[in-house]
């Protein structure tokens, strides 16, 4: 058989999560074939290669042999997150202009907040600033000066910078990050540093010292977000060398020879040489909702809300009209509040893992999340020491999950460690029966679910019954038909890979990169109330960034007539703070009308988000940010669809009935389970119900539908 398959290529997609390694590979010859591992934290790699192996073996070949023929190993990382969790990162010294040595330790008012839950943020008195990944005593400042307009004010003297380097060498730097004032308008002071530092400790003299510059990294203006967006990717800058550097290692070891790449949280993707730490962060829930734009184009569907019900959290986003361009204005990593043009999804601790626990300050109030239990010691039922009632526990009381044949059968449940786990901590203090305190657990889970989940289609303004709802993640089958009736969706699809709609969404996901720049301009002026007519200023920005985004992809490889542009600006009312997101419809400019057109572009989606009475042109149309996003063209994705059977399901796919909960019936009542892998495309299932398949159950409630739709996807409707 393998040597049948030998001129096939496959594709590899990897999304490592909290709690499993998810991993998704196609071939066009044979399908998709997906699995799970439990993400090894201890070393990534070892998760990663078993996963490797796991496919290998459902392709009929060895590990070496897949992986010679594989053509593509995509991948999403949270390398990078771990170690700011962990505080794990290198010692870093911050090179800055004199005067602002303590930007980053002043923070902003919001410094407080950014980062942690609803909960922790109620305990005023506990609250603390992030300690900061840069010490005080790591922070130097040189004298220099570059003006707003990019003008040199004062030089930078090369012997100050030796001086303070060797300060910062002494206290035991292991890199360096560079921001200095307006650098992002004139970056030819922090490019000086950088030479000074690499011809001072170059490669073959102790080892290099890595640089970070916050001109390469964020050259978008406000300062205290440039610095730490700098100061965040130099510190997961190194240990994410380190660990990738190890498994690229492992999977040229195993046979793979191709550029290893990494899935972007602005929307693309890029080999790893080519990529910037920062942006890898919240890369598996991008790529998830890359999948369900994907797939929603096969369904005619503009407007969809994703979810993802991992181990460890819910993830949300939304799509409308078919596109992925609502941006995170402040997108805050771990406590640290950054600049990146990040696509917004928007997580909550809500997952399999949630722990469930009581508040005594409110009176024994059930909670359930944020903390996880992971992948170590995991959930009570996993046997590995946990002790701590989850959502998961609470689904194997209820009779929900099938303890003999969780994933597949590679991991046997125990029911009575759930049950002693949620009667120990949960039922016996609130005078409960152990199934009643599992119910509860499950309700208030579903309902923190849809709450968020409405609240980020509602506040957007959107009707969240003019969507449907993607039920991903390897819980989300099994919750869709609880938090589905907070949105009042009409339909819900579960698809054939939500156990892994991370890494599906990886393969979806194009080559791009997303280059920005800070650069105000007056597009229409208040005083005069004309449009400006400076096209080159406006133009020469353009093409700085185009030329920037065609270096790096003809690095990849990728010739120039494969790359198309699309032009984002940051724009707003003159003497207004908030910006606007806007599409411009011309990538240069040639005339005032084309400015024009831009301007009315701004008001149109202007008013969508605060109402047509709100625009005012006449105070005057400013640009603030250049977003210019390069894309390799490539083949969308394509499903065939398959021949519609009856509804009725066949004999072969039903599996032995058990006893699950459903409080809308008063308890426990046997229940129909069928073998999802065994029904066919049409087949139609009444609730109550439960559909097991490899990776995740389908839970059908009383008064929902279950239906196997054409592309082998759950589609989950009120009956």
């Amino acid at each position: 058989m393998a040597q049948e398959r030998k001129d096939l290529s496959y594709e590899i997609n990897i999304d490592v999560g909290g709690t499993f390694t998810d991993f998704y590979l196609n071939d066009q010859a044979s399908g998709a074939f997906l699995t799970k591992t439990p993400t090894t934290h201890y070393d990534l790699s070892v998760g990663f290669m078993r996963g490797i192996k796991d496919l290998a073996k459902s392709c009929g070949l060895g590990r070496r042999q897949l992986l010679e023929q594989t053509k593509a190993v995509r991948y999403c990382t949270t390398v990078g997150t771990n170690a700011l969790i962990e505080r794990s990162g290198p010692k870093l010294g911050l090179i800055t202009t004199a005067g602002f040595e303590d930007t980053i330790f002043l923070g902003r008012a919001r410094s407080w907040a950014d980062g942690i839950s609803v909960t922790e943020n109620k305990d005023l008195a506990r609250i603390n600033k992030p300690t900061p990944l840069i010490a005080r005593d790591m922070v130097v400042g040189v004298r220099e000066r570059v003006d707003s307009a990019g003008q040199v004010v004062s030089p930078l003297q090369a012997e100050e910078v030796l001086e303070k380097l060797q300060v910062l060498v002494d206290r035991g730097a292991m890199g360096f990050v560079v921001c200095l004032l307006w650098s992002f308008a004139n970056p030819v002071h922090e490019h000086m540093i950088k030479s000074i530092i690499e011809e001072e400790y170059p490669e073959d003299y102790l080892g290099s010292m890595p640089v970070t510059l916050s001109c390469e990294v964020s050259p978008k203006q406000g300062e205290y977000t440039r610095f730490i967006t700098t100061a965040v990717n130099a510190y997961i800058h190194g240990v994410m060398a380190e660990e990738l550097n190890a498994l690229i290692h492992d999977l040229r070891s195993a046979g793979y020879k191709r550029p290893l790449q990494l899935v972007q949280n602005t929307g693309g993707m890029k080999k790893v040489s080519r990529t910037r730490a920062v942006l890898t962060h919240n890369a598996g829930p991008v790529a998830g909702l890359h999948g369900a734009a994907a797939l929603g184009e096969t369904y005619g569907q503009g407007n969809m809300v994703f979810t993802d019900m991992g181990g460890t959290s819910f993830d949300i986003g939304v799509i409308t009209g078919g596109r992925l361009k609502t941006y995170d204005f402040i997108q805050v990593i771990d406590r640290w509040r950054t600049n990146i043009a990040a696509i917004e999804v928007k997580s909550i601790g809500a997952g399999g893992g949630s722990i469930a626990w009581l508040n005594e300050l409110m009176g024994k109030a059930l909670n359930v999340g944020p903390l996880s239990a992971g992948s170590m010691p995991g959930p009570a039922c996993y046997d590995q020491g946990g002790e701590e009632p989850t959502v998961t526990d609470a689904d194997l009381v209820l009779g929900y999950l099938d303890a003999d044949n969780y994933l597949g059968g590679e991991m046997l449940l125990d029911p009575d460690l759930s049950q002693e786990a949620i009667r120990k901590k949960i039922a016996a203090p609130l005078g409960l029966e152990v199934a009643e305190a599992a119910a509860r657990i499950r309700a208030l889970v579903d309902a923190n679910m849809g709450q968020e989940a409405f609240n980020e289609v509602a506040l957007k303004g959107h009707d969240p019954r003019n969507f449907i709802l993607f039920a991903c993640g390897g819980a989300g089958p099994a919750h869709a038909c609880g938090f589905a009736p907070y949105l009042g969706v009409k339909k819900v699809l579960a698809p054939f890979y939500s156990p892994v709609s991370g890494a599906f969404g990886a393969s979806t996901v194009k080559v791009q990169q997303v280059w920005n720049h800070s650069a105000t301009m007056k597009l229409f002026r208040w005083k005069d109330q004309a449009y400006s007519q400076d096209l080159d200023a406006f133009n020469r920005v353009v093409e700085g960034l185009k030329d920037l985004a065609l270096r790096d992809l003809r690095l990849e490889g990728y010739s120039e007539d494969r790359v198309s542009f699309r032009l984002e600006l940051d724009m707003r009312y003159g003497m207004q703070y908030n910006l606007t997101k806007v599409t411009s419809p011309h990538l240069t400019v040639r005339s005032q009308e084309q400015f024009k057109d831009i301007c009315d572009r701004f008001t149109e989606e202007y008013s969508k988000v605060y109402s047509p009475e709100a625009t005012y042109p006449q105070g005057g149309i400013n640009v603030e940010c250049f977003y210019l996003t390069a894309t390799v063209d490539q083949a969308p994705a394509v499903w065939t669809p398959a021949d519609l059977a009856g509804p009725e399901p066949p004999a072969e796919a039903a599996l032995k009935p058990r006893k699950a909960y459903w409080r809308a019936l008063g308890g426990f009542k046997e229940t129909p389970v069928h073998d999802f892998h065994k029904l066919l495309p049409g087949n139609v299932i009444l609730g109550p119900a439960l559909v097991d398949a490899r990776h995740t159950t389908f839970v059908i409630e009383p008064f929902w539908r279950f239906t196997l739709d054409r592309f082998f996807n759950g589609v989950l409707e009120p009956a």
